[in-house]
């Protein structure tokens, strides 16, 4: 969606399951489009689901997992690739002291009540953007997805 020079890109990366090089190619297909957008000085969002824990951080202790797809390393350097466009990531900017920022939870033995996920949903914003955000939750307690909303608020 585009809004004068503001773009909104709504982004599900696939999981990776069932075709780990299909994801890929979303993800190499995904830094190319941003790229050319960012190279034409639009202001950018890209947000959404992007089933990829960009750091250890961002997974539990618990459920981290060196081999497991969300986690692995090709898939972090895309990311981090992405964001080395110009792009913020306004999640861990806004709040970069929380190490209990996840936005995923499995769906069994109450993970969501005892915060044990991970964090795969994101707000990328273009500099320019990101310089006019004043906040960026996550609504954990909202919905019954086994996601919780990110919300980002600029001013």
């Amino acid at each position: 969606m585009t809004l004068g020079d503001l773009m909104v890109a709504s982004v599900y990366v696939p999981n990776g399951g069932k075709d780990f090089p299909a994801k890929m190619r979303f993800l190499e297909a995904m830094d190319a489009w941003a790229a050319s957008v960012r190279a034409r000085e639009t202001r950018l969002a890209i947000l959404g689901d992007m089933n990829v824990a960009r750091t250890e951080r961002d997974v539990h202790p618990k459920e981290r997992k060196p081999r497991a797809i969300g986690q692995l390393p090709e898939e972090r350097a895309m990311i981090e690739r992405l964001v080395s466009h110009g792009f913020v990531d306004l999640g861990r900017a806004l709040d970069p002291d929380n190490d209990g920022l996840f936005t995923w939870w499995p769906p069994w033995r109450n993970m969501r009540e005892r915060n044990i996920g991970w964090r795969l949903d994101y707000v990328f914003a273009s500099d320019a953007l990101a310089s006019r955000a004043t906040s960026c939750v996550v609504q954990k307690d909202v919905g019954t997805s086994d996601h919780a909303p990110v919300i980002a608020t600029f001013k």
